[in-house]
């Protein structure tokens, strides 16, 4: 006797506890993020067609209930185009899962996942020059615990291009400072990546590893004043301070707004100026699809068009395209 077909709350429980969880190991914060995702859509749907999550099935998610909830995020809950496309990335991922299980539903699947993500305005990449890096790196205070502390963490920032998140989880046993430094970091997915420490970074580690209370391999590298694993606010707070100190000999930093993903596409930027090769740059920072990378070789490219501009002989007057007839002047004015 076949199996039946398991009801809509079966999948999504089965979904969040074995394939996300166990089958594809993401991290918490994805879990987190997925969860959020379903408890608007659960409670919209209820709100809608009247019937408690309990009582949903695969049916119901119809490609009109999907599309009228993505609304709901933008136009009632004023939702950004991104946090619609990663709601709708959310439930697609779901569905995906669910059409192995419930063949019934196949067609109302495939209409909700066609359904696209929003273009929306890309964000213009902010990073830092070299010497304003190397400020920033010098700025905490070497004569106390927590500026050699801050020191190390943002050397380490900067030379793997790390998310803070895989730094303030790293313990002593993931650094290697032997014949070859290197780094080992649990990206996403729980990915892990090894990446090389140079010898400025090694001797900043080795310095820092003889400061700290508890050296054992479980230990956390960069831990709190009390032991405890550095939280994200923490070293946004700590990295604010670095950037006030810098900003006395680099007035620009004040006016900008500099976190620790700052210094991540900062260490993307300049591997590409250095001419990295993209692909290398792509693993350095632990990308799983290389094409996210392609975002620091556009914003490079952007770079060098407008240095290319300020180059224009002046003499050379700027020649302005004029359509030849009234068809291509509707074009062009599209």
């Amino acid at each position: 006797m076949a199996d039946a077909t398991p009801s809509f709350p079966t999948l999504l429980q089965r979904f969040f506890a074995e394939h996300l969880r166990q089958q594809r190991a993401v991290s918490p914060h994805t879990v987190a993020a997925y969860r959020d995702a379903f408890r608007l859509l659960l409670l919209f749907a209820q709100a809608r067609i009247g019937k408690s999550p309990t009582e949903l099935t695969l049916a119901d998610l119809d490609a009109t209930l999907i599309l009228a909830f993505l609304d709901h995020l933008e136009r009632e809950r004023k939702s950004s185009a991104r946090s619609r496309n990663a709601r709708l990335s959310a439930i697609r991922s779901f569905l995906k899962y669910a059409a192995h299980e419930d063949l019934t539903a196949l067609a109302t699947i495939e209409r909700c996942l066609a359904i696209p993500q929003k273009r929306h305005d890309k964000v213009v990449l902010g990073f830092l020059t070299r010497p304003e890096m190397e400020a920033i790196i010098g700025a905490p205070d070497r004569g106390t615990w927590a500026g050699r502390r801050d020191q190390a963490l943002f050397s380490l920032l900067y030379n793997t291009g790390a998310r803070v998140s895989e730094v303030i989880d790293l313990k002593v046993g993931d650094v290697v400072l032997d014949v070859s430094p290197v780094a080992h970091l649990y990206g996403k997915g729980r990915k892990r990546r090894s990446v090389p420490l140079w010898r400025a970074t090694a001797a900043t580690l080795r310095h820092w590893l003889r400061h700290l209370p508890d050296a054992g391999p479980q230990a956390y590298l960069f831990p709190s004043s009390a032991g405890r694993r550095l939280s994200r606010s923490s070293v946004a707070q700590r990295l604010a301070l670095a950037v006030e100190s810098a900003a006395r000999h680099h007035p620009k930093l004040s006016d900008r707004v500099i976190s620790p993903h700052t210094i991540r596409h900062t260490t993307a930027m300049h591997l590409l100026q250095s001419d990295v090769d993209i692909t290398v740059i792509a693993l350095w920072l632990g990308h799983e699809d290389p094409s996210t990378t392609h975002i620091y070789l556009e914003a490079d490219l952007a770079m060098k068009e407008e240095a290319l501009s300020r180059l224009e002989p002046i003499a050379a007057a700027p020649t302005r395209y004029r359509p030849p007839d009234q068809l291509m002047a509707f074009l062009q004015a599209l």
